[in-house]
Parts: structure tokens; C-alpha cells; sequence
């Protein structure tokens, strides 16, 4: 356990140069395989070659660094000071996978949501203690739920090797056509393979290794892949060892209402989980929160998320699973996780790393992928078991219908079909109608909610959160 130094409280520890970079880079290894998943997720969804897939990678994990830094560190109003690593966070997944799929919509909408969202969230930070009330555990239970379910369709067809239908340029006219190697008897296996070498790093490996229980399995799905002649790497010569990342490189943003209305919801939910998080984090650490505090730190989230948008990356936030191993490890010094973001800033500078990452096959990332989505929605489903569901027998109500409204677009795609087109976004978001009627029925139900149940909630979400 790190002790009380010299410099005043441990948070404030710097450690020696090797040991900060040992233990940065045991934080850089837990995160990793979340940290590089959306990139993965949205780029498919967009239907990006590989070679720009990798570019979302670089550009992710420079604005992982980056970001860090800036929340570690503190510069200004910005930044918690203590040993906070931030990344992609899921939530934003459903939203922009519904924008990619949209038609009318392209990249360049998907990044004016993020910036505009982003800047809400600045604007909203010092605020977030009056919006929590409306965010209790039935409604960011419901909606955390609902985004797992609904990304688990995602993770099912990266395990059959892809989407069904895809995508060639048949004698320059792009047409869709069925994935030939769908489900194929060895993707599956491989899948299977990853789900049950993760299950079994969970069960029977202790400490450091079991934190990165994901990234080992994706790993020994990528072995046998690369064994069997499954990976490609054709590209990778012609990668350039280093590239800075440049802002705006899909071109300016464009800004589309609907989607910015999903993504400014995805902020909130994202901001009540930091505050949870941020609160558990105190306590570890032995740091007070208070409203300053947590309002410099949520501030991180949606300057993040302004700079993921300029760099042609996602929305930010605070990423739980760090949090679990400051408390494993008792290295409590902010100084670690800001070493941690020079060596995410490094990876994202490389661009051959972030190629061989692209290179994985979706069948590897698909064993994996169920598990990280699952864990999304048994997050949600935690939450909602700290429901009181006895005594109100309205939450069951409020829980029932916000999943019904919230899985419309995902078993009938084509339900909202007939509405104006500028609506589309809005109906064919999961994540958006089922935050929208959970908030408007818990309202209807059981009102603003009082104080006390602000301050439960927020200790609730701190054991429960998960990014």
C-alpha cells in the first residue's frame, strides 16, 4: 500500500520513472482491449476498409492518452487529479451504430453529435447533482440494459465472421450481397474458443492476468487465427511507422437534431456513472469528493468528447475497470494513470500497431464480444436489482415498457419505416426511446425523486458502474 509522501497526500506521489511506466502500462493492458473495441464496432458499422478501421484505432488511443493526461493531471477547471483512465465509452455504441446504418446520415454526423454532446456536457457538469434525480437506478438500469441486449447482436455476427449481408464493388457499382463465410463451423469454434479461454482465465487465474482475462483470450484466438492462416495483414508494409493524428480528417462536421438528442442522452447516463465511479474512487484513494471536485472531473468527460469528435474518434469517459485495479494494487499516485496516457498517446502515434489491431478477425473479436457486451447488460440488470420492486409495483411497469419501446428498432428494424425522415434517428435508436420513456414514466410513477435518493444512487451506481 502506497504511503503518505513527502509531497502530501499519495494521490500527489511521484513514483521513479520505471516504476511509473511499469505500472502505466498494467493499466494501458486492462483497458486495452475495451479501449480499442468501438473503433472496431463503428468502423464496421460504417463499412470502412481496413486501413481507415486502423486509422480509428490510432486516433482513439492518442485521445485515450490525451484525454488522461488532462483528468490525472488537471489543467485549469478540467480534471479530477487522481488516478482516473479514460476511453470510449459503450454506451455511445447503439447510437452511432443506428446513425452508421442510417442512410442519410454519414461519419460526419456521427462526429458533430459528438462534438455537440460534448460541449453539453461541459455546460451540464456543475449542474449534474439536480439532473441525477431524474437518472435513479430504474431508469440507468433500463437504459444500460437495453444498450447490452442491443449490442449483443453485434457480438453474435462478429462470432459467424460478419455481418450476414455485406457490401463489394462489383464492376464499380456497390452492391450487397450474402457473407459466403458466415457461420462457417471454424469461425464458430474460434469464438467458442475465446469465450471459453476467457471463462476459464476468470475462473482459475488470480491478480493481474485475470483484469486482462478479455485481452488473453482475444489473444489466443488471434494465435490459432494467425496458426490456420486466417489473418490478414496485407497493408502492413506500406503503414508508416509514425503519423500524427489530424483533426478532422473525414472533413467538417455535420449536425443532424436526432442524433445529437441521442448523444446528449448518452452523456447523462455517462455522467451519472462517472460521479458513481468517482465517488468509489475517493474512497479508495482517501480523497474527499466534493462538488468542485466531481464537477472538474465530469467536465473531463465532455471535453474528451469534444476532442474525440476533432480527432475523428468518440465520445469519453471514465473507465471503471481501473478503478478495480487502483484498489487490487494500492498504488494510489494520479502520476501512474498519467504515465498510462503518454504510453496510449505513443500507441496511437504508431500506426502498425494499430493496423495489426484491425487486423484481428471478427470471429476472434466475436468470443470476446459477448462477453463484453453480456457484462453490459448484467450491469444494467445489477442496477435494476437494487430496485425496489416489492413495495412499488410501478417500477415494474416503468422497467417493462421502457425495454419494450427500447427493442422496437432491434426486432423490427423497418417498424418506424413510414415516420419522417427526420425522425429517423430518433425511432430507430434503442438507447434513445428507452431513455426517453423511463425517464418519463419514472417521472409519472414516483416523481423528481428526493434528495437521499440522489446520494443513494450515487453510491449505488459507484459498486455497479462498468464501462
Amino acid at each position: 500500500m502506497t504511503t503518505q509522501s513527502p509531497q502530501g497526500h499519495p494521490v500527489d506521489e511521484r513514483l521513479p520513472i520505471l516504476k511509473l511506466a511499469a505500472l502505466g502500462m498494467q493499466h494501458v493492458l486492462v483497458m486495452y482491449a475495451g479501449a480499442i473495441a468501438v473503433p472496431l464496432i463503428v468502423g464496421g458499422a460504417l463499412n470502412l476498409p481496413k486501413s481507415e478501421i486502423a486509422y480509428l484505432i490510432s486516433a482513439d488511443l492518442f485521445c485515450c492518452g490525451l484525454v488522461t493526461i488532462i483528468q490525472s493531471l488537471g489543467i485549469w477547471k478540467f480534471g479530477i487529479r487522481m488516478p482516473v483512465m479514460m476511453g470510449v465509452t459503450f454506451a455511445a455504441v447503439g447510437p452511432m451504430v443506428a446513425m452508421a446504418n442510417n442512410p442519410s446520415l454519414s461519419i460526419l454526423h456521427i462526429y458533430g453529435a459528438v462534438i455537440a454532446a460534448g460541449i453539453f456536457c461541459i455546460l451540464a457538469s456543475p449542474y449534474m447533482s439536480k439532473l441525477m434525480r431524474y437518472f435513479p437506478p430504474v431508469v440507468t438500469g433500463t437504459v444500460i440494459t437495453v444498450i447490452g441486449v442491443s449490442l449483443m447482436g453485434v457480438g453474435i455476427n462478429w462470432a459467424a465472421g460478419g455481418q450476414p449481408i455485406i457490401g463489394r464493388l462489383v464492376d464499380g457499382v456497390f452492391v450487397k450481397i450474402p457473407n459466403p463465410d458466415y457461420g462457417s463451423p471454424l469461425s464458430l469454434a474460434i469464438a467458442a474458443v475465446v469465450l471459453v479461454s476467457i471463462l476459464l482465465i476468470t475462473k482459475y487465474v488470480k491478480g493481474f492476468i485475470a483484469n486482462i482475462s478479455v485481452l488473453m483470450g482475444m489473444i489466443v484466438g488471434f494465435v490459432i487465427a494467425l496458426s490456420l492462416g486466417k489473418i490478414n495483414f496485407d497493408g502492413l508494409g506500406a503503414t508508416d511507422w509514425f503519423a500524427m493524428i489530424k483533426p478532422f480528417h473525414y472533413g467538417w462536421p455535420q449536425f443532424d437534431a436526432g442524433s445529437i438528442i441521442s448523444m446528449c442522452l448518452v452523456m447523462i447516463v455517462t455522467m451519472i456513472e462517472s460521479t458513481g465511479m468517482f465517488m468509489a474512487l475517493g474512497d479508495i484513494v482517501e480523497k474527499k469528493v466534493d462538488d468542485r471536485t466531481l464537477a472538474r472531473g465530469l467536465r473531463v468527460d465532455g471535453l474528451g468528447t469534444v476532442i474525440g469528435g476533432i480527432f475523428n474518434t468518440f465520445p469519453y469517459t471514465s473507465f471503471s475497470q481501473n478503478v478495480g485495479l487502483v484498489g487490487v494494487t494500492g498504488i494510489r499516485s494520479r502520476y501512474v494513470c498519467v504515465a498510462a496516457g503518454v504510453i496510449l498517446a505513443a500507441f496511437g502515434l504508431f500506426p502498425k500497431m494499430a493496423h495489426v489491431a484491425a487486423s484481428i478477425p471478427q470471429f476472434v473479436l466475436g468470443g470476446a464480444g459477448i462477453v463484453m457486451f453480456g457484462m453490459v447488460a448484467a450491469t444494467g440488470i445489477k442496477i435494476l436489482a437494487k430496485v425496489d420492486f416489492n413495495t412499488n409495483r410501478n417500477n415494474l411497469f416503468i422497467v417493462a415498457i421502457s425495454i419494450g419501446v427500447g427493442m422496437i428498432p432491434i426486432v423490427a428494424p423497418t417498424f418506424f419505416d413510414k415516420m419522417p425522415g427526420f425522425l429517423s434517428t430518433v425511432f430507430h435508436s434503442g438507447i434513445l426511446l428507452a431513455s426517453t420513456m423511463a425517464v418519463v414514466l419514472n417521472v409519472f410513477f414516483n416523481g423528481r425523486g428526493s434528495d437521499e435518493e440522489v446520494a443513494d444512487y450515487a453510491l449505488a451506481a459507484a459498486q455497479s458502474s462498468d464501462h
